[in-house]
């Protein structure tokens, strides 16, 4: 009860500030809706990958569903293909660039396909903590791609998750999963170029 009460208090005087920054940013993507639709899809998708579940992805992913109400199905394509990228991308670099991994990394890059797919950006937040110099620019760069690409091709999205499996409701998802297939393998190649093999005895 100490505890439930102590992270009570703590939250009463973050809030006012997250809540701040969160209308900054969302002010910011709302101001961009008349500039180059590619952009703003590049933005809201590398933005899914800066904290992976954080403040900026939540902010994200508001404006996407926010845009669900007012008719803009393609931003929240944009988003939520930006957030299947990170677990993707990560899992990919597991399997094709096995020396960078740890036996115990690739076993957990399995499980990032899952992940990715079913739209759980959170899956990459372990290889993200252990080595963010490198995990966390190289998934922001994937993502952006796959928003950026989402947006040119058209994509729409009527569903709020589901990654994958709500696939029946985005718009153009043979583009949509080209996409996220581009998106992701560019994260997963630029990782592999910034990742250096594990030293072996």
């Amino acid at each position: 009860m100490i505890g439930i009460f102590l992270v009570a208090v703590a939250t009463t005087f973050i809030n006012p500030f997250v809540g701040a920054i969160n209308d900054g940013i969302t002010g910011m993507l709302n101001s961009m809706g008349g500039t180059s639709k590619i952009i703003l899809g590049a933005v809201v998708g590398g933005m899914m990958s800066v904290d992976m579940g954080g403040p900026v992805n939540k902010a994200a992913y508001v404006f996407g569903t926010a845009q669900l109400a007012e008719g803009n199905f393609d931003i929240m394509a944009a988003v939520m293909a930006g957030g299947m990228v990170p677990p993707i991308a990560v899992a990919l670099c597991t399997t094709f660039f096995k020396k960078k991994f740890t036996d115990k990394e690739r076993q957990s890059g399995l499980v990032n396909y899952i992940m990715g797919l079913s739209f759980i950006s959170e899956g990459a937040i372990p290889f993200a903590a252990a080595d963010p110099i490198r995990v966390i620019p190289s998934c922001i760069l994937g993502s952006a791609v796959a928003g950026g690409l989402s947006m040119a091709l058209g994509c729409t999205l009527r569903a709020p998750h589901g990654g994958i499996f709500v696939l029946p409701t985005i718009g153009n998802p043979f583009g949509y999963l080209i996409a996220v297939i581009i998106g992701s393998a560019a994260g997963c190649l630029i990782l592999a170029a910034l990742k250096k093999n594990l030293e072996t005895e």
